[in-house]
C-alpha cells in the first residue's frame, strides 16, 4: 500500500488577466534549443492575433557543451526571469520543450518574479517542472498549452483556436470537451494539476514541487515513453504516496510510447484501484490538435462525457 504523505490537497491558484490586442508576449527557450524558421512562423502567428511578441535574448542560442540546451542554464534563467519581471510584459510563452527546465528553476529569483506579479504563462512538456514551480513559488494558474515554435501552433487550427480562444475570451471555453472515453466511469471535482508525468516523477522530493496530488484533478501525458517506462513512473508515484487522495484522472496524449492497446492495459491496472474516475485520450499534450488546460483551477470532470468544466474562465 501507498504510504500516505500527509500532502496538503491542492487549491485554487490566482488567476490571472486575459489578453487584449496589442498585448505584448515575450517568448523564451528555458528547455532545448529552437530551429529560427519555425520560432519567426510562431510569431507570425502571435502577429496575427494583433499581439506585439518580443524575443529573449538567448532563445536561439545552443549550448557549447549540451547540444541539447538552449544556451547556458544562466542565460536561459535570465531571459525567464527578464521577461516575468519586465512590467510592459503581460504573458510569457515557452518556444519549445526538450530538456533543461530543471535547470533553471534553482536559479530564478521567485520573490522578485511574485513582485512583479501575475501573468500569463503557457508551455507544456518539460515546461511541466516549471508549471509546478508556478504553482508552489507565485501560488499562480498557468496554461498547459501549445509552444510558440512547436510545430502544433504553427500549423494546426484546432490548437490555435482553442489557445487563442483561453488568452482573449476564456469564458468560450469553460466546458472542455475532449471527445475521450471513460477508462473508470464517474464524474470527480478537484484543482486540475499535472503535465508530463515523467517530469512529475523526476520532481519528487525537489523544492519546487507539489508534495501530492489530493484533491486534485490529474492531467496526465508524456511522450517516448514504452509502456513498462509509464508502469514504472505510475508504479513510482504511487509508492512514493503522491497519488493518494487523487480525485480524478485524464490521460491525454502517449505519442511514441508504443501500441496505445499495449498502455490501456497499464493504466486500468496502475489507476484502475484507486478507485477515482479516469478518462483517456482527452487530447492534450504531444499529439495533433491539443487543447489548451489551465493547471491551478477548480473544475469538474466528467469521464463518461469527456468533459473538464471549469468553475471560472481560467483567466480573469
Amino acid at each position: 500500500m501507498p504510504t500516505d504523505t500527509g500532502a496538503r490537497p491542492v487549491k485554487p491558484l490566482l488567476r490571472p488577466s486575459r489578453l487584449a490586442p496589442g498585448a505584448r508576449v515575450a517568448v523564451v527557450a528555458p528547455s532545448g534549443p529552437v530551429p529560427e524558421e519555425r520560432l519567426q512562423a510562431g510569431l507570425d502567428v502571435l502577429r496575427g492575433w494583433d499581439l506585439d511578441p518580443v524575443v529573449g535574448p538567448h532563445v536561439l542560442d545552443r549550448h557549447g557543451t549540451f547540444g541539447y540546451l538552449a544556451g547556458t542554464d544562466a542565460d536561459r534563467a535570465a531571459d525567464l526571469q527578464s521577461a516575468w519581471c519586465d512590467p510592459a510584459v503581460d504573458a510569457v510563452l515557452c518556444a519549445r520543450g526538450g530538456y533543461g527546465a530543471q535547470r533553471v528553476v534553482d536559479l530564478l529569483d521567485w520573490e522578485a518574479m511574485r513582485a512583479a506579479g501575475p501573468k500569463v504563462f503557457v508551455g507544456f512538456s518539460d515546461i511541466t517542472a516549471l508549471h509546478e514551480a508556478f504553482a508552489t513559488r507565485l501560488g499562480l494558474v498557468t496554461l498547459h498549452g501549445p509552444m510558440a515554435a512547436g510545430i502544433d501552433f504553427i500549423k494546426n487550427e484546432r490548437a490555435q483556436a482553442h489557445l487563442r480562444a483561453t488568452l482573449f475570451a476564456p469564458e468560450q471555453v469553460r466546458t472542455i470537451t475532449s471527445g475521450g472515453t471513460a477508462l473508470v466511469p464517474g464524474r470527480a471535482r478537484g484543482v486540475t494539476l499535472g503535465g508530463c508525468v515523467s517530469l512529475l516523477a523526476a520532481e519528487l522530493a525537489t523544492p519546487h514541487a507539489r508534495t501530492g496530488a489530493r484533491g486534485g484533478l490529474l492531467l496526465l501525458e508524456d511522450v517516448g515513453e514504452e509502456p513498462y517506462r509509464v508502469d514504472r513512473i505510475l508504479t513510482q508515484l504511487l509508492r512514493a504516496g503522491w497519488l493518494d487522495g487523487v480525485a480524478g484522472i485524464a490521460l491525454g496524449s502517449w505519442q511514441e510510447c508504443g501500441p496505445y492497446d499495449m498502455l490501456r492495459p497499464v493504466f486500468a491496472d496502475r489507476l484502475g484501484g484507486l478507485g477515482v474516475p479516469v478518462v483517456e485520450e482527452f487530447g492534450f499534450g504531444h499529439c495533433e490538435g491539443a487543447l489548451t488546460l489551465p493547471f491551478g483551477a477548480a473544475a469538474e470532470l466528467d469521464a463518461d462525457a469527456g468533459t473538464l468544466t471549469l468553475d471560472e474562465p481560467a483567466l480573469r
